[in-house]
């Protein structure tokens, strides 16, 4: 059994489809399982949809509109033949959005999102198993939310394990025998049979759940880079593929805030020692970057680049030190307002934290703190990561940079810094 899975950017237009249709059919296994995701941008839309639900907005019916003609015109380029399923099953699938729209947003706004948000996953995938079958290949399509089974906490449901072993164990294997299995990422439900979601990008990590349950030889995620870079080629005009990578090393890549593969991807694969490829849908014929669990380091010096942070600084009101109490205090309250840390630094009088700015979460996190501590924080904040630094790699990254906050470890070094005035 071999997992692949292929993201929006690989299945943004029909020309997208029939690329991964042609990679399916030229370099895909016989006992093959794909993991997709929603088309394009269509995430963002569906947010968007999402969010004007929630706050009555009538402009939310145009926007499902241009979803639906957005799929419609992609299914126009695939099959002539309108009388194919396939248009019955996209229709019957968009009727799960339709029939929320139908009333006032009654229910909270996460659950309201995964509702709303997965459509997309199932959507995508359903026009992929079409046109498999069309080309040939028997395309069986299957709605991951009978396997993947999660808690409530919408938007970032946890993964019951023993419930989505026992489901895939059961069932998956009789359909991968007969054919191509195409699910979607991203998605799972609730033991209410809710629809519930893993969390923004999180088809990676529903790629590592079912190659996990599954006993995969192997998990390939196709990209539209060539593999791992060691920067994004977005901050550096130069940057190298890293060929071969060690499990350690790609969890702390990713939990810097490397976005090639998603953070809670590894773990699962890493545990049953079922090795990663990223190769590139572009050129599916490069051998791309191999992650197992080699003990060699990274060749080269590795750059993360986080922007649009806010560094916060916390300390107490009265003449106390940060210690342990404080301290759980705090992290209660990160976890109630759902922020990620993505740097800290401890010292007596105070503990600061680096933190995305998302603007609805950051503004009630103050609030939180600011009952307690005394609070300051500093927007526009850039923070840079860098895996196996030195000097002259510290040094490329702080040119006309103030460094606010420095946090250096054995491997890492991590600056927050903002533009020199």
């Amino acid at each position: 059994m071999y997992i692949y899975k292929f993201g929006g950017a690989s299945v943004k237009d029909a020309a997208g489809i029939k690329n991964v249709a042609h990679i399916i059919k030229n370099y895909g296994e016989k006992q093959l399982l794909v993991v997709v995701s929603a088309m394009g941008k269509i995430t963002d839309q569906l947010v968007a949809l999402t969010n004007a639900h929630v706050n009555n907005d009538e402009h939310k019916h145009f926007l499902f509109e241009e979803i639906k003609a957005f799929h419609y015109r992609i299914m126009e380029e695939l099959f002539t033949d309108h009388k194919n399923p396939i248009y019955n099953d996209v229709a019957n699938t968009f009727v799960e959005i339709e029939w929320l729209l139908e009333e006032e947003a009654q229910d909270s706004a996460d659950y309201l999102y995964d509702q709303i948000v997965a459509v997309g996953e199932l959507v995508s995938s359903r026009i992929l198993a079409a046109y498999l079958s069309l080309t040939g290949c028997v395309g069986i399509w299957q709605d991951a939310r009978n396997y993947i089974k999660t808690d409530n906490n919408y938007t970032e449901a946890n993964v019951f394990w023993d419930k989505t072993i026992h489901e895939i164990q059961k069932h998956l294997p009789s359909y991968t025998e007969n054919g191509i299995v195409i699910t979607q990422g991203f998605i799972g439900s609730t033991s209410e049979n809710f629809t519930s979601t893993l969390g923004r990008e999180g088809s990676d990590y529903s790629a590592a759940i079912f190659a996990s349950a599954l006993n995969a030889k192997s998990v390939t995620i196709w990209k539209d880079v060539p593999g791992v870079l060691n920067a994004d080629p977005k901050w550096f005009d130069e940057t190298e593929l890293i060929p071969h990578l060690s499990y350690h090393d790609a969890i702390e890549l990713t939990y810097y805030g490397a976005t090639v593969i998603h953070p809670k991807t590894i773990k699962p694969i890493q545990n049953k020692g079922i090795p990663l490829y990223v190769r590139s849908f572009i050129h599916p014929e490069g051998k791309g970057t191999m992650i197992n669990n080699t003990e060699a380091p990274l060749p080269v010096p590795s750059f993360i680049f986080k922007v649009n942070q806010v560094l916060i600084s916390i300390f107490p009101k009265d003449f106390s030190f940060i210690i342990e109490e404080n301290l759980s205090h705090i992290f209660a309250i990160l976890h109630r307002n759902k922020v990620k840390v993505n740097t800290m630094l401890n010292s007596a009088i105070s503990f600061s934290i680096c933190v995305d700015n998302q603007a609805h979460k950051i503004e009630a996190l103050l609030k939180d703190l600011s009952e307690t501590f005394r609070v300051k924080y500093n927007e526009n904040m850039e923070l840079v990561t860098i895996r196996y630094y030195n000097q002259q790699t510290i040094d490329r990254v702080t040119i006309n940079k103030e460094v606010l906050l420095e946090v250096k470890s054995r491997h890492t070094c991590q600056m927050v810094m903002k533009d020199k005035n």
